[in-house]
């Protein structure tokens, strides 16, 4: 996770959230977990306060890898970015060029990638094959059936 991030400022304040919450409610309940279990005896043979304590390694493992990200997150302004070729932050038209399907995506970081919303990530292999095209450009996508051919349609913000 080492690098810069950059996020939509949507996804930015969504991470930052998350992370308040886990450190917050998060660790209170795991807290509270460890000394309910802590309460049931000997703790050698403790199996909640064996899975309490896992839990909570667990949430600071989260909490820290969410720290990294904040801390090398960086968000962009869509006012500023350049439309004449595939960027992040881009809306991307692309026509499957053997058999003519039309598809928008918005490609976005790792972290806000959502594929329900049509949100991609730039460090998938399609978000790969689009980065840096122009519009009529062809995208040349490798997938396990081999390699797909995207001809760049429009792009916008």
């Amino acid at each position: 996770m080492a690098g810069t991030h950059y996020l939509s400022q949507e996804g930015y304040d969504r991470l930052r959230s998350e992370l308040e919450e886990l450190k917050t409610t998060g660790r209170s309940e795991v807290a509270q977990a460890i000394a309910e279990a802590r309460e049931k005896g000997d703790l050698s043979e403790n199996a909640e306060y064996d899975a309490a304590k896992d839990a909570q390694g667990l949430l600071e493992m989260k909490i820290n890898e969410l720290e990294k990200v904040m801390a090398n997150a960086r968000v962009l302004d869509s006012s500023q970015l350049d439309t004449s070729k595939v960027t992040v932050m881009s809306k991307v038209t692309i026509r499957n060029v053997k058999n003519k399907a039309t598809m928008v995506y918005h490609l976005v970081a790792e972290s806000e990638a959502n594929l329900k919303d049509k949100k991609i990530s730039v460090n998938s292999p399609m978000g790969q094959g689009l980065l840096g095209k122009k519009v009529g450009d062809v995208a040349e996508v490798k997938t396990p059936n081999g390699a797909i051919q995207f001809e760049i349609v429009d792009i916008s913000l």
